[in-house]
């Protein structure tokens, strides 16, 4: 493989202009395979959970995901500045739309759940090193955000289709076929990758790379000791096993930033979390991801159980959340390079998410689709405005050295986010609708219901709804009333959990004056180019 310096063309890329767009398709098509299965499978999942049974594995299907992803993307972040990213875009492809196909075959949530655990392995290869593909075919950030235009474009087709097309597909198809639609996007953003991504390298290596396999580890022990921890304290209380989880987790992250601090080639390179900007930067990270999975994976339950939307109507009125998430990310490709200060972009983003999350506190069955949309259109806004800033400042101040790792740290970092906010939002749903639902039945005599109730799938599945209110009436009880009553319970388990995304986006409103201000400059730096 012979390996060159690639000449930089006169307007801050690698390649010339149509082998930048064939390359930039392959990225932008690995984009959309992401955006596509975490909307689609949002809208899918309360019609999952009502089929496979096990509304105790609902946050799972999304923390199995999130949690492997967060542990591979800093792994091939790093492999990838070693040894350039194709090989293992390539890679990444081939086990995220193979492990869709698992997803869709699963005959239960045990199995679905295992399935998403290697599909976030896939999803964690792709974040970790298409997303830093970019910067090396780019390295001018000016001309890079022009070009960012063409993946926010992917991703917000992606989330365009994807709430309505999950909706659609579950209604008329079964929700399998949401699974099953990764196939053919996989299969055309491999032909574009293998074709035209050219394999490039920052530095070139003789020797093998030593991995830091103590710290991968060590990171797997602490945020899964972590994930079970928030997972187990609502339901069973402060337990000796929670305890134990605790001091596990704890113990890990200990370990682990001693271990990073002795390492040469450490997965988390300790320095990063010094420098000032950067570590403000990876804490608005975790709290802009804990904002955006609450939103993304609890309104749609709220819409379908709460309000009794068809899988279809909630696609409709979650739509304008990802698209806006587009529309905001073009814009502010516009807008960021144009103003004195471009961390203003980043408090008018939280706030506007703060805003929405608010909306959805505050929204009633009632209320008219065209206002529930509004208050996505708003969430999706600053989220634009948020997300790709994050990732723009995060590589301007890292520099060409950690360039990988620092894009793959900050995605890392907002899965945790992720994580945290939808299991700590997952758990306080679940306790707090079984404990509205098993007083509401206390109050009419009818406890030994609570079997029947107790799991919010019954408010999606309409069939079973039926039946059940029919044998409640059957047995004396208003079976309409109690149906109500635990609808009543839902919403207000979830208008909680989103008032505490709502909380936290203020809290990233507050943490975002700890930005210095970051000038966007043009840095033109040789790159190797491995053919």
């Amino acid at each position: 493989m012979a390996v060159h310096t690639a000449a930089h063309h006169s307007s801050g890329q690698v390649l010339p202009f149509r082998e930048s767009l064939l390359a930039m398709l392959g990225i932008s098509f690995v984009t959309m395979l992401v955006a596509l299965d975490q909307t689609v499978v949002g809208t899918a999942l309360p019609t999952i959970v009502s089929e496979l049974r096990g509304f105790e594995l609902y946050a799972w299907v999304a923390t199995s995901y999130l949690l492997t992803s967060v542990i591979t993307v800093p792994i091939f972040g790093r492999l990838g500045d070693y040894y350039g990213r194709k090989p293992f875009v390539i890679v990444s492809i081939v086990v995220f739309t193979g492990a869709s196909v698992l997803c869709g075959a699963a005959n239960d949530m045990m199995n679905l759940v295992l399935a998403r655990s290697l599909q976030g392995i896939g999803g964690g290869m792709l974040v970790g090193t298409a997303f830093a593909c970019i910067p090396d075919l780019f390295p001018d950030s000016v001309v890079r955000l022009r070009w960012q235009v063409l993946m926010s474009s992917a991703f917000g087709i992606a989330n365009a289709v994807g709430p309505s097309l999950g909706g659609f597909l579950t209604q008329y198809y079964g929700w399998r076929s949401v699974f099953y639609v990764n196939l053919p996007v996989g299969l055309l953003s491999l032909f574009f990758v293998w074709r035209f991504l050219p394999h490039l390298r920052h530095v070139e290596h003789t020797g093998k790379m030593r991995l830091d396999w103590p710290g991968a580890l060590l990171i797997a022990i602490a945020l899964g000791s972590l994930q079970l921890f928030v997972e187990l304290l609502p339901k069973h209380g402060i337990t000796l096993s929670a305890f134990a989880l605790l001091g596990l987790a704890v113990a890990s992250a200990i370990s682990l930033w001693k271990w990073e601090q002795r390492c040469p080639t450490a997965i988390l390179p300790v320095d990063m979390f010094r420098n000032r900007s950067l570590a403000a930067l990876f804490t608005l990270a975790v709290l802009g991801g804990f904002t955006m999975f609450s939103l993304l994976f609890y309104a749609p339950l709220l819409f379908q159980g709460g309000f009794g939307m068809s899988p279809k109507e909630a696609g409709i009125v979650i739509t304008p959340l990802v698209v806006f998430i587009t529309i905001g990310s073009i814009a502010n490709g516009r807008v960021v390079s144009r103003v004195k200060n471009p961390n203003l972009m980043l408090y008018i983003g939280f706030a506007m998410v703060a805003l929405s999350c608010l909306g959805v506190v505050v929204a009633t069955r009632s209320m008219q689709q065209w206002v529930l949309m509004s208050f996505m259109v708003v969430g999706g806004l600053g989220l634009g405005f948020v997300m790709p800033n994050l990732t723009i400042f995060a590589q301007q101040t890292a520099g060409r050295e950690h360039l990988g790792i620092a894009t793959a740290l900050l995605q890392s970092l907002r899965m945790i986010g992720g994580m945290i906010g939808t299991a700590l939002t997952g758990t306080l749903v679940t306790h707090m609708y079984k404990s509205g639902v098993r007083s509401a039945l206390e109050g009419a005599g009818a406890s030994h219901w609570f079997a029947d109730l107790g799991d919010p799938q019954i408010l999606i599945n309409r069939d079973a709804q039926t039946t059940l209110v029919n044998q409640l009436t059957h047995a004396g009880h208003n079976g309409a009333m109690l149906l109500e009553s635990a609808r009543e319970a839902l919403v207000a388990a979830i208008h909680l959990g989103l008032a505490l995304a709502a909380v936290i986006a203020v809290v990233s409103v507050w943490q975002t004056r700890r930005v210095p201000p970051v000038k966007l400059q043009r840095k033109l730096e040789p790159v190797i180019h491995a053919d």
